[in-house]
């Protein structure tokens, strides 16, 4: 039976289908010798190639699902290779055989916290997708006096260059002088989400770590560029947590 190229590299963890979808349109993908297009349909006997080299696809069928929390420090980045040379997350990952492990989502250069890494590329691009509306929590470090008025105005919604946003929800985590903490709660994964909210009413984020997804916390004695890997029952929460979403 075929199926779509990018779910098929995706099962065999290559990346989600997203980013899949982004090397078909790129011209990177061929099955069979010749270039893929979006749409095109492919079964596990083909010959596919990325950046032509061969991606080896027997192995990928039944591969338990795992899922790393993942503890990212400042000034690492989330790409598997830097063309300015600075350290990946990807450096610190434990070695997989006959899979490939997949970040879902992304942390930027300067923001810490909880980042989940698969090997499962279905549950990577299930967790990603724009409908699954999966809360992220981030305590966030702001310069500046943030008065109530700013605060109703960040939950009611912020026009942005990309469309409107706004945080779910907004507590106060308390601080002293010009810094102030609070912990604030998205449900959309937009670039930079968070920063660019407090940025549009003229804040400045001195301090942004990510401390849930879903419902995985990042745990309090986990240092930063370790990871634990979850356990099967919270491996099926989440794929629970999107199977939900795709029913709705």
């Amino acid at each position: 039976m075929s199926e779509k190229i990018q779910k098929v590299l995706a099962n065999a963890g290559l990346g989600s289908r997203r980013q899949i979808e982004s090397w078909i349109q790129d011209g990177r993908v061929t099955v069979n010798g010749r270039i893929a297009t979006i749409g095109d349909r492919m079964t596990y006997r083909d010959r596919v190639c990325v950046d032509g080299r061969e991606i080896k696809l027997f192995k990928s069928l039944n591969v338990k699902s795992r899922v790393l929390l993942y503890h990212k420090p400042e000034k690492e980045m989330c790409t598997r290779n830097d063309p300015e040379g600075r350290p990946t997350i990807f450096e610190r990952l434990p070695i997989i055989r006959n899979s490939r492990w997949i970040c879902v989502g992304r942390l930027d250069f300067n923001t810490s916290g909880l980042l989940l890494i698969t090997n499962d590329g279905t549950l990577a691009n299930h967790l990603m997708h724009p409908r699954s509306h999966i809360e992220r929590e981030y305590a966030v470090r702001v310069r500046g006096e943030v008065t109530p008025e700013a605060l109703e105005q960040l939950k009611k919604g912020v026009q942005l260059e990309d469309g409107p946003a706004h945080f779910e929800k907004i507590v106060d985590a308390g601080g002293s002088g010009a810094n102030h903490w609070f912990h604030v709660t998205i449900s959309e994964g937009r670039n930079r989400l968070v920063r660019r909210l407090w940025d549009a009413l003229g804040f400045t984020v001195s301090r942004l770590i990510r401390i849930r997804f879903g419902p995985v916390y990042l745990p309090a004695g986990l240092k930063r560029g370790r990871c634990v890997e979850l356990t099967e029952d919270e491996v099926a929460e989440l794929i629970e947590l999107t199977t939900k979403e795709d029913a709705s």
